[in-house]
């Protein structure tokens, strides 16, 4: 007997109608999502799924809250990231990233809008909490040329109808990134235009149980990748012939063949190439017994970013007492700053206080000591002394909040650099550090 095509299609039959996570067990599945490799992996690491329904819910509910608690009408979303908060939907992400076609308007009363590109409603479809579906949002130049006002006049209209019928009478709006015209627009409908940023940024910085659970799974994810990379490092650099951009692109094959999404940088650098930090990977050729140091930057499965940072040593030789000293110090950088990290503590206290850089690393540090994270990096931002600006950052860790603690060790002249990095989670009690990734033996002078 022939099967029906509805059960060929299942990715794997035996496992029901939906998969673990509660996404639709079928070859159809329209939002982004793990690879049976990244299930696979997860299931032998006893790692629990997150429930995306309950994920979304949550941050649907968060949203509306804060909307309520601010008194605003609705927040309307051109960031993809937002976006990808609010609705768990997304679409061509990096092209999206600077051609604002797509937006989201949350009203206070939980009505959802979305504006999708009008060939793609399936994107949005899956998500029961997109209570609308429209198409009509792009107004950047290279697609509306000179008439550009009119279409931001045209798509005002529409979030003036949806505010009316889910609003009321208040006008408020908060806006988290628009172009000109848009906003000029909403002016003259007679919105009362309102800072959306704060609104996102504090929303998203607290993390629900699922939401901690995608976390822990696009870790793992994201550490096999890095594992695999590594190994890729340490057989073929003694070899000759390998470039940055060639180990690097293991990291990103890995991300992608567990269902990852992209990396938002190309942070990764060889030898002298580390000093100064932030030289994006190129077609140098790494020489054996060399140092390698990379920053991950990676938005991996469920759209979760995972930043964490390592220095590696390739060679048969030791690497130089220099080295071995710079890293010690930079984990004891990051040591002295995650064991500080409980509930209650504030941003002030966490910049003026802990582990102090020796002054021959200072001029090169790192632009912050750390920073939040989850779609990518996120509020808050802890600066060094040097950098704070008082009352930009009045606020405590509260539970829930994800940061990465970070450390460049760098010598101003000298031809080497030390960056790690660990992504941790602050609990009821203090932190708990998410990273697993070991640090490099021979850089510890093991």
């Amino acid at each position: 007997m022939t099967d029906h095509y509805a059960d060929r299609r299942k990715i794997d039959p035996s496992r029901g109608a939906t998969l673990g996570d509660g996404s639709p067990n079928d070859n159809d599945r329209v939002e982004i999502g793990p690879t049976q490799l990244a299930f696979a992996e997860w299931a032998s690491a006893g790692l629990t799924l997150p429930n995306l329904q309950a994920m979304r819910q949550y941050r649907w509910a968060r949203l509306t809250q804060a909307l309520v608690d601010r008194d605003i009408g609705g927040l309307l979303m051109f960031d993809p990231m937002n976006i990808r908060y609010a609705t768990d939907t997304t679409n061509m992400q990096l092209w999206n990233s600077h051609n604002p076609f797509r937006a989201c308007l949350l009203c206070a009363d939980g009505h959802m809008v979305m504006w999708e590109y009008k060939n793609a409603p399936f994107l949005v479809g899956f998500n029961p909490l997109v209570a609308e579906l429209r198409a009509g949002a792009s107004f950047f130049y290279s697609i509306t040329g000179d008439k550009g006002d009119a279409a931001a006049g045209s798509f005002a209209a529409q979030v003036d109808e949806v505010m009316r019928a889910h609003a009321g009478q208040n006008r408020r709006l908060a806006v988290d990134k628009i172009m000109v015209a848009g906003l000029r627009a909403l002016e003259r409908q007679g919105f009362q235009v309102e800072e959306g940023e704060e609104i996102t940024e504090h929303t998203r910085a607290i993390k629900g149980a699922d939401e901690i659970l995608a976390m822990r799974c696009a870790h793992h994810a994201c550490e096999s990748a890095i594992a695999e990379m590594e190994a890729f490092t340490r057989a073929k650099v003694p070899l000759g012939g390998v470039s940055e951009d060639a180990i690097w692109a293991e990291l990103h094959a890995g991300n992608i063949r567990r269902g990852g999404e992209w990396i938002e940088t190309r942070l990764l650098a060889s030898g002298p190439r580390t000093n100064p930090w932030f030289q994006e990977c190129g077609p140098r050729l790494v020489q054996n017994n060399e140092i390698v140091a990379f920053d991950t930057d990676l938005i991996g499965a469920y759209g979760i970013c995972i930043d964490i940072s390592r220095t590696w040593w390739v060679g048969e030789r030791a690497p130089t007492s220099a080295m071995i000293s710079a890293f010690g110090h930079a984990r004891d950088h990051i040591n002295d700053h995650q064991a500080r990290l409980k509930p209650g503590v504030s941003i002030r206290e966490l910049v003026m206080g802990g582990h102090q850089l020796d002054a021959q690393y200072w001029k090169q540090k790192y632009s912050c000591k750390m920073h939040g994270v989850g779609l990518c990096d996120e509020w808050p931002y802890v600066a060094y002394p040097d950098g704070y600006v008082e009352g930009s950052f009045d606020y405590v860790l509260q539970p829930g909040m994800t940061l990465c603690v970070e450390a460049l060790v760098s010598p101003e002249g000298g031809d080497f650099s030390i960056k790690i990095e660990d992504q941790v989670l602050i609990t009821e009690t203090g932190c708990e550090n998410l990273t697993r990734y070991p640090f490099d033996p021979r850089l510890q002078g093991l």
